[in-house]
C-alpha cells in the first residue's frame, strides 16, 4: 500500500474503516488507481465558510457524504451549545437532491444525541420556509441539506443563525475549527433520530405547518385583487425543475386567485437525478423547453420555473411577436422594484423611510429607479445574508415593515422580512402579480421592461465565469485575484478605470487623484473597478462553484450603444484572468 503522500494516507484510513459499508468501500476500491480523484477528495476537508459546505457526493473528506455531514453537524452543535441554545433548538429541511432526507436525519440524530431540540419537516421543503421556521420557532440556528442549483452530483449544507439569515464569518471560523476536534469516521449519533424522536428532542414539522409559511408570504401582496380582476384570461405555467417548489408555489399562485394554472407534468415529481435537463438552473433557457411546448399549446402569457430548493425563480414571458422571451435576473429585480414601489404607492402602503436592498453586481438600473421613485437603495455584498443584515438593522428598530425589495441578478428576490433569504415561492407570487396589473394595461412583462428602459435609460448586465477546476483550481484563483491586485487593469473596451476597490484591503483607490481611502466595510475577496463613464466591472471568486465570476455592468442612452460597450467590455474581462 502506498503511504507516500497525505492524502493516500487518508484515503487508507477510510478503505481500512469498519465504519463504511461494502458499498461505501467499492466506490473507494473503484478510484484505488486514479492519483488524480484520490488527491481531489482525500487532501482536505471542504472549506465550512459563510455558505456552508457544497461538492460531489462521494466518500473522502472532500466530499459530501454521510461522514463529513455528521462531522460538520458537531461543530454546530459546539456552536449552538456555546450560546447556550440547546432549548432553542435548530431547525432543518433539505431539497429533493439524492442523500438530502438521509443527511438532514443524520444532522438531526447527532444534535438530539448532544441534547438539543430539532424541528425537521417530513419531507422536501423551499429553502425560504426553512428560514421562516428559524424565525417561527426561536430556533437559535438552522441547517438546510441543497445545493441550490448545481448540477445533480452535488450536494451541500448551509447553516442559519437566530435571525433566519446564513451564518456570519465568525461563527463559520467557530463550525470549521470545533469540526476538526472530531473524528470523521466516527459514528456515534448518527442513529439516533427514533430515539430523539421518542424522548422529544425531535419533533417532525408536516405540511400543517406550511400553512403559517404560505399566510407570511400571502401578506407581502400589495394589490392581490389585480390577479381576481384577470383570472378569465390569465393563464400561468409552471415548473419545479423536480425540485422543492412543486407543492408550495402551484398553492401560493391560486390562493392570490390564479384559476388557469398548468404545470410542467415531466418535471413536476421531485427527483435528485433531473432527468429532463442537464442543469437545474432556470438562468438557463434550455429548461424552459417542455414548459415552452405547454404554453403555446394552452395560450400562456408566462412560463414560471423554480430551482431545486425553490429560492431562485426564472421567468419567460410572451413577447409582441408571440414567442417566449427571456426576463434575466437583473431585469426582473428592476420590473419588482418599480412594480412595487409604484403599487405601494398607489395602494398607500409605502413608508416613510422604505427602503430596498441589492447586491453590488446587480444592474444600476435600480438606483436610477430609488432615485426617481424617492426610495432609499442599499449596496451590498453578494449573499442573501448581508441583505438580511440590512432588515435586520431595520427590524431592531422596529421598521422592518418599510422593507421593500431584496434582489440579487442571480434570479433571487424577496419582497417581505418573514425570512431573510431570497424566496421563489412569495417572489412567484410577486411576479404573477404584476403580470396581472400589466395584464390589465394590455401590456406585457416584455413591454413593462421596454418602458422600464424609456423612463429610466438603457441599462445592460453580463456575467463572465472563467473555470479553474482540478486539484489546483483554488490556488489558480487566488493567483488571478492577487494578480489583479498587484496589477490594476488601466481599462477596459474605451474606457479608463478611475477608481479601483479592493474589498480584501478595504481600500478604494482612485487613479487620476492617486489618494485611497477606505471601504468602511467588512473584507470580502471582490475586486470593483468603477470606469471614467460611470460603468462597472467586479471580479469574485464563487463562493459555490470552481470559477472567477466577472460582471459587467453598464449603461447608455440607446441598446445599440449599450451593446456595443459590454461586447467592448467583455473582450477585455475574458482576458483579465489568463495569468
Amino acid at each position: 500500500m502506498n503511504y507516500n503522500n497525505a492524502y493516500n494516507y487518508e484515503y487508507q484510513k477510510w478503505l481500512l474503516s469498519e465504519a463504511l459499508t461494502d458499498e461505501e468501500k467499492d466506490e473507494l476500491y473503484g478510484i484505488l488507481k486514479n492519483e488524480e480523484l484520490k488527491a481531489m477528495r482525500f487532501s482536505a476537508p471542504m472549506d465550512f465558510g459563510t455558505a456552508g459546505l457544497r461538492s460531489t457526493m462521494y466518500m473522502g473528506i472532500g466530499c459530501m457524504n454521510r461522514f463529513t455531514v455528521a462531522q460538520t453537524t458537531r461543530g454546530i452543535a459546539a456552536l449552538v451549545k456555546a450560546a447556550e441554545g440547546e432549548k432553542r433548538g435548530v431547525a432543518i429541511a433539505y431539497d429533493s437532491r439524492n442523500h438530502s432526507e438521509e443527511f438532514a436525519r443524520i444532522s438531526a440524530s447527532i444534535l438530539a444525541s448532544e441534547g438539543i431540540k430539532v424541528y425537521i419537516f417530513n419531507s422536501l421543503r423551499p429553502t425560504p420556509e426553512l428560514s421562516f421556521a428559524v424565525r417561527y420557532f426561536g430556533a437559535l440556528a438552522g441547517i438546510n441539506i441543497t445545493a441550490s442549483h448545481n448540477p445533480k452530483e452535488y450536494n451541500g449544507y448551509k447553516a442559519y443563525w437566530e435571525d433566519g439569515a446564513q451564518i456570519n464569518p465568525e461563527q463559520a471560523k467557530i463550525v470549521s475549527s470545533e469540526r476538526e476536534k472530531f473524528n470523521v469516521l466516527d459514528v456515534t449519533g448518527m442513529n439516533y433520530f427514533d430515539e430523539g424522536v421518542a424522548e422529544g428532542l425531535i419533533t417532525v414539522l408536516d405540511e400543517s405547518f406550511d400553512k403559517h409559511y404560505l399566510h407570511a408570504v400571502l401578506a407581502t401582496s400589495i394589490n392581490g385583487g389585480l390577479v381576481s380582476d384577470v383570472a378569465s384570461e390569465l393563464k400561468v405555467v409552471y415548473t419545479p425543475l423536480h425540485g422543492a417548489g412543486c407543492k408550495l408555489v402551484p398553492a401560493i399562485l391560486k390562493r392570490i386567485g390564479l384559476k388557469h394554472l398548468y404545470t410542467v407534468d415531466s418535471q413536476m415529481t421531485p427527483d435528485g437525478d433531473f432527468p429532463t435537463v442537464e442543469k437545474p438552473n432556470p438562468e438557463y433557457a434550455n429548461v424552459f423547453e417542455d414548459g415552452i411546448n405547454i404554453a403555446n399549446e394552452v395560450g400562456s402569457d408566462l412560463i414560471i420555473a423554480t430551482d431545486p430548493d425553490a429560492d431562485r425563480v426564472g421567468v419567460m414571458a410572451r413577447g409582441k411577436d408571440g414567442s417566449f422571451k427571456t426576463i434575466n435576473g437583473n431585469q426582473m429585480g428592476a420590473l419588482l422594484l418599480d412594480y412595487a414601489i409604484g403599487q405601494k404607492k398607489a395602494t398607500g402602503k409605502l413608508k416613510p423611510n422604505a427602503f430596498a436592498v441589492k447586491s453590488i453586481v446587480s444592474t444600476d438600473m435600480a438606483y436610477k429607479i430609488a432615485e426617481v421613485q424617492g426610495v432609499k437603495l442599499y449596496d451590498v455584498y453578494t449573499g442573501f445574508k448581508f441583505i438580511g443584515e440590512v432588515i435586520k438593522s431595520y427590524e431592531a428598530e422596529g421598521e422592518a415593515d418599510a422593507f421593500i425589495l431584496g434582489f440579487e441578478e442571480s434570479y433571487g428576490y424577496l419582497l417581505g422580512s418573514y425570512a431573510r433569504d431570497k424566496d421563489a415561492v412569495g417572489a412567484s407570487m410577486m411576479i404573477l402579480e404584476m403580470t396581472a396589473y400589466y395584464k390589465k394595461q394590455n401590456m406585457t412583462l416584455i413591454d413593462a421592461l421596454e418602458k422600464l428602459y424609456e423612463t429610466y435609460g438603457f441599462y445592460g448586465e453580463r456575467t463572465i465565469d472563467i473555470y479553474m477546476e482540478g486539484l489546483d483550481g483554488i490556488e489558480k484563483r487566488k493567483r488571478v485575484m492577487q494578480s489583479l491586485r498587484d496589477n490594476i487593469p488601466e481599462s477596459f473596451g474605451p474606457a479608463s478605470v478611475s477608481e479601483a476597490r479592493d474589498y480584501k484591503s478595504g481600500e478604494i483607490r482612485y487613479i487620476k487623484e492617486n489618494t485611497t481611502e477606505s471601504t468602511g466595510l467588512q473584507p470580502a475577496d471582490v475586486l470593483y473597478y468603477v470606469l471614467d463613464n460611470g460603468d462597472k466591472i467586479v471580479v469574485r471568486p464563487s463562493g459555490t462553484e470552481p470559477k472567477i465570476k466577472i460582471y459587467i455592468l453598464a449603461h447608455a442612452s440607446d441598446k445599440a450603444s449599450l451593446d456595443e460597450k459590454i461586447e467592448a467590455y467583455a473582450a477585455d474581462a475574458k482576458g483579465i484572468a489568463e495569468f
